[in-house]
């Protein structure tokens, strides 16, 4: 529902981007619909999407709790058919994806980066689990942190500015320790 006097919508659509939408869309996709569902309807595409998501993103969402039957790779071109979602935010999570040229996605939308390295490009099943658990804790902590500022006032333009903020305030670590403690002060 939006209110053309305030432009305050509930909940907002927000469309979370990457190259394969294969691992860090789909974990800020799920977060999204799981931490905020009250602000946020979440969804996610890639550019190439890989037609399946990434085994370790499955394995860290299983154990979570996290019901992964909505949750599968698909292609951008989804967000620019009639009957797609209007958008209002556009957040790119990789940097292949934020060099990309977007198609023309359905709705009125404010960009938003927040980049990740990508989880999957580690050595050792072990390094590439500790990763994945890394950037799923720092998004995780964004999206409460992203939460607990909005009130029944914020507007499209802030809610982007409180997006854009979260970058600076809680910055991605490799260390996911740091992140465990970043998750964990929020």
């Amino acid at each position: 529902m939006v209110s053309t006097e305030t432009n305050i919508r509930s909940p907002w659509n927000i469309l979370i981007l990457c190259t394969g939408n294969s691992a860090r869309s789909i974990m800020a996709e799920a977060l999204f619909n799981h931490e905020a569902s009250a602000f946020f309807q979440a969804f996610s595409a890639g550019s190439r999407p890989t037609g399946e998501v990434n085994p370790f993103a499955i394995e860290l969402l299983t154990h979570h709790g996290f019901n992964l039957r909505d949750y599968y790779s698909k292609s951008w071109l989804n967000f620019t058919r009639p009957d797609a979602p209007d958008l209002d935010f556009v957040l790119t999570v990789c940097t292949n994806a934020a060099n990309e040229t977007c198609p023309v996605l359905k709705g009125t939308y404010l960009n938003a980066q927040w980049i990740f390295p990508d989880p999957a490009a580690f050595d050792t099943a072990d390094a590439a689990r500790a990763a994945f658990q890394s950037v799923f804790l720092v998004m995780q902590a964004r999206i409460r942190a992203l939460k607990a500022a909005i009130n029944p006032q914020t507007d499209k333009a802030e809610l982007h500015r409180l997006i854009q903020q979260l970058v600076d305030r809680i910055p991605y670590t490799v260390d996911s320790k740091d992140s465990q403690a970043i998750a964990l002060n929020l």
